[in-house]
């Protein structure tokens, strides 16, 4: 019998990100997109680096800094009870900065190419900058919102050496979907390996063909 623990896994890890990344993506890409600070290229280079980083490495380094071993993952773990290393939560973390910048560009983006007149003539009418994003600025980017979050739930759903490094191979805990499709070939398992691998490409091939959809407006076409 299949075990469907891993997939499901897989998924939660990647709706808690993704939702994560929506209340940590938006306004940094808002200030990235509005900013004129001389920290901006600098804080860009971060949010961009996981794009070419080998995911290992930061995982390496997640380890590294969230172990008790550490003084810094001691005082989590002692102080604030925050055990990351071989923990969901963990993997969360690590998670959400190994795909900010899926969820950063695309809406920093979208925010970029709006005219400036648009928030401009909200903030005359006394609009708060919260205001204005959530009500002015954010209904007229839903294309780069839509690819923001599903480039984000995607990839998160592909992680290996990230969530191999941080989190390990614990049955029910951190046992992804990729962890186990890797666990499964070095066992010559090639049956299970295939049934993982193909429930994998089989969602995220249709949540990347209904975002292209959407966004280039087959979907209205084919409803007419």
């Amino acid at each position: 019998m299949m075990d469907w623990q891993p997939l499901l896994l897989t998924f939660e890890l990647a709706t808690v990100t993704t939702a994560f990344l929506l209340l940590l993506g938006i306004p940094l890409a808002y200030w990235l997109s509005v900013t004129r600070s001389r920290v901006k290229p600098l804080v860009e280079t971060l949010v961009s680096m996981p794009l070419v980083l080998p995911p290992t490495v930061l995982g390496f380094y997640f380890l590294i800094a969230f172990s008790p071993g550490n003084a810094f993952g001691h005082w989590l773990n002692d102080w604030l009870g925050l055990k990351l290393v071989f923990s969901f939560g963990g993997l969360v973390l690590a998670s959400v900065i190994y795909s900010l910048p899926f969820m950063v560009h695309p809406i920093q983006s979208g925010l970029s190419g709006l005219p400036a007149s648009l928030g401009e003539a909200a903030g005359l009418m006394g609009k708060s900058r919260f205001t204005i994003l959530r009500k002015v600025l954010l209904p007229n980017i839903k294309t780069s919102l839509l690819t923001g979050i599903v480039l984000s739930f995607a990839h998160t759903v592909g992680e290996f050496g990230v969530v191999l490094m941080i989190g390990g191979n614990i049955p029910g805990k951190t046992r992804v979907a990729s962890i186990a499709i890797y666990d499964e070939v070095e066992a010559l398992n090639y049956g299970a390996a295939n049934f993982y691998s193909i429930v994998l490409f089989l969602i995220t091939f249709c949540i990347l063909l209904l975002v292209y959809l959407v966004n280039g407006g087959y979907l209205k076409k084919f409803w007419r």
